[in-house]
């Protein structure tokens, strides 16, 4: 098991620092705006929390569509419990067992978990460089994801419509850089 409560409420953390007049900026994770990545957010907190439950529906039987580029109104405290609900959905010891389904595809539940908290974790880092705010993982959640992410780091066609080429940092780099790189993302991108 994963705690997701460290990740789920630093990217919490993020909402207020969001302007609302910037929504239709750049974002380091391809061609979204910050508005389309936070719908992806808003997206992916049910998907992973059905998975995490061991529940089948319209969020996550499907890979998901494209995000909207607009935001419903109230988006920050939604997506703030949403992610409260989601980390409380993989704090379950029953999370982690058997299989899991998201973006309709089934997957071991211990490796759906660490997708999810990739996910959370990527797209928070994504969110908080948009915003030029700052952005930390705890020690743990870095290893663990940058096991897990490095795993295909060379293998493009496992990759294809998840990461772009892995930008293979210097050792010496730091540890949430290193990470970012694997997914390929440029550390130093900025808006």
């Amino acid at each position: 098991m994963h705690d997701f409560k460290l990740v789920t409420d630093r990217v919490a953390g993020l909402l207020s620092g969001v302007s609302d007049a910037l929504l239709s900026g750049p974002t380091p994770c391809g061609h979204y705006t910050q508005a389309q990545l936070l719908n992806h957010l808003l997206g992916l907190c049910l998907a992973f929390t059905a998975a995490a439950r061991g529940e089948t529906g319209p969020f996550n039987d499907a890979p998901p569509g494209e995000p909207p580029t607009g935001l419903e109104a109230g988006w920050r405290d939604e997506l703030e419990q949403r992610l409260g609900v989601l980390a409380d959905a993989w704090g379950e010891a029953s999370a982690w067992e058997g299989d899991a389904l998201a973006g309709g595809v089934t997957l071991p539940a211990p490796v759906m978990g660490l997708v999810a908290l990739n996910e959370v974790a990527v797209h928070g880092w994504d969110l908080a460089r948009a915003t030029g705010q700052p952005y930390e993982l705890d020690d743990a959640t870095l290893g663990a994801l940058t096991a897990f992410v490095a795993q295909d780091a060379d293998d493009q066609a496992a990759r294809d419509g998840i990461y772009g080429p892995a930008l293979h940092l210097p050792e010496d780099a730091a540890p949430l850089d290193r990470l970012i790189g694997l997914t390929g993302r440029d550390p130093l991108w900025r808006p």
